[in-house]
């Protein structure tokens, strides 16, 4: 009784998460997150307006939660189309998902990178959040990158840090592009295209 118990606290927390997710992704797209408060987060997701700040503690928590919880998305994504692949194979399997990811949550997407352009204020206390998960896609990219140099797939000559660092600033810079004009897709898709057509290009060293 008492484990049957627990999972259902489990899972109402689950379920609590979840609609208080998708009520901050809604109000940092539509007020930007200068404008979010916790109590409207608690009431747009049906719960009392104290709920989210004693689940968060404050603004910062909340964004924290937004970030980590678009960033797991996206990470059991990627995960899942770059498995087993390295080099360019990866790179454009993690590029065609990205557009994907796009296309199915929008929202997740566009709340998730006005956290991530807002934590470059100074006095942002995401910089520590947003660094870590900078550094995890970079990582990924020089992993793929060095695999495909030790399987003979790249000369050895290529820069596995120097093209890091270009596919991510890339993508952020495409994703920043798309967030001035978010209906047009087709432009996101062949900024995509265009880009796996420059990493095969470098990847040639």
């Amino acid at each position: 009784m008492a484990k049957a118990l627990r999972q259902t606290q489990v899972e109402r927390k689950e379920i609590s998460d979840a609609k208080m997710l998708e009520a901050a992704v809604d109000l940092i797209v539509e007020r930007g997150a200068g404008l979010v408060t916790l109590k409207d987060v608690g009431e747009k997701a049906g719960y009392s307006r104290g709920l989210a700040g004693y689940r968060f503690g404050n603004r910062e928590g909340l964004f924290d939660f937004v970030l980590r919880s678009v960033g797991d998305e996206w990470l059991g994504e990627l995960t899942q189309v770059t498995a087993n692949s390295f080099g360019y194979q990866a790179i454009a399997a993690a590029l065609d998902a990205h557009i994907k990811f796009c296309e199915d949550a929008p929202k997740h997407v566009e709340a998730f990178y006005r956290l991530w352009f807002d934590s470059m204020a100074p006095e942002s206390q995401l910089k520590g959040v947003i660094l870590g998960i900078h550094q995890r896609r970079r990582g990924d990219v020089v992993s793929w990158i060095e695999q495909a140099v030790a399987a003979g797939e790249v000369p050895s000559t290529v820069d596995a840090g120097m093209l890091a660092d270009h596919f991510t600033a890339s993508v952020s810079g495409i994703v920043y592009h798309w967030m001035t004009d978010p209906d047009n897709l087709d432009e996101m898709r062949n900024l995509h295209e265009a880009l796996k057509q420059v990493m095969h290009s470098m990847l040639r060293g």
